[in-house]
């Protein structure tokens, strides 16, 4: 199975899925078959905490018969991992280092990786 595949089928059960390299205990996300960081291949899959926060964002505007404006951001996860996603709500209302919450939801029928606000 690829790496991708595996993190899909995490995605498929509700699980956001990372591997960890067991050489220098680096997470790793894309999905991958060796280390970027050390170039180790024996990697790990782990279930990632969720916790995280924006790291940068971008508002894009639709019209309203299109299902409206929404964000596209790019959210770093407590295990050091960057990631695109969207953050539930009014677009306007996401700032730079607010704490969010991952999860998987669902983007035009297919199980993605969001985000909604969390308590800091």
């Amino acid at each position: 199975m690829t790496p991708d595949t595996h993190f899909k089928e995490g995605l498929a059960v509700g699980e956001i899925r990372l591997q960890r390299c067991a050489a220098c205990d680096t997470h790793i996300f894309f999905p991958r078959v060796l280390c970027p960081a050390c170039h180790g291949t024996d990697l790990t899959w782990v279930t990632a905490s969720g916790a995280g926060e924006v790291y940068t964002f971008t508002t894009v505007r639709q019209r309203p018969e299109r299902g409206g404006d929404y964000n596209v951001a790019m959210v770093e996860l407590a295990e050091g991992v960057r990631m695109m996603t969207r953050v539930d709500g009014d677009p306007q209302s996401v700032k730079i280092g607010m704490p969010v919450t991952a999860y998987v939801g669902d983007i035009d029928g297919t199980p993605a990786v969001l985000c909604r606000r969390s308590e800091a």
